[in-house]
């Protein structure tokens, strides 16, 4: 799906370094640094090399780049290769590609409440570990005949 600017009315440039809260309404990407609160009932993305320091809320959150805090999305998170999340998150569905960083709670469910038995909980950090290549089967040694 092509990213046009109809998707992301709003866009932080990466020069941009904005403290505060921010709301918005539609699409909004963040190119730059933020820190503060944001929320929002539409889709944001933080993308790669960008940071936001602090809370987020909307209703779906792709990560590419550096989120410090908590955030919660109503459909969707999505973690990038290259994203690192060092915080809390809820969401209805989680999405984490091979290569992304999480150092926090996940709740995942329906609509990412916490409702019976419907979500799961990670309480600890989750690590990416390289794949091994397999060992090969070293020789039997040889047997001396008498």
């Amino acid at each position: 799906m092509a990213e046009t600017h109809n998707e992301f009315p709003t866009v932080l440039g990466e020069d941009a370094v904005f403290k505060g809260e921010l709301r918005f309404e539609k699409g909004m990407k963040l190119l730059g640094k933020f820190e503060g609160q944001i929320t929002s009932d539409g889709q944001m993305v933080v993308a790669e090399g960008a940071a936001l320091i602090g809370d987020a809320k909307a209703g779906t959150i792709k990560i590419e780049g550096q989120v410090k805090g908590n955030i919660h999305a109503a459909t969707k998170i999505q973690l990038s290769a290259s994203a690192r999340l060092e915080g809390d998150l809820q969401t209805q569905r989680l999405e984490v590609a091979e290569g992304a960083v999480l150092i926090g709670r996940c709740v995942v469910g329906v609509n990412g409440q916490s409702k019976g038995g419907d979500h799961k909980i990670v309480t600890r950090p989750v690590e990416t570990v390289a794949p091994q290549k397999p060992k090969s089967p070293e020789p039997a040694p040889a047997i001396a005949k008498k």
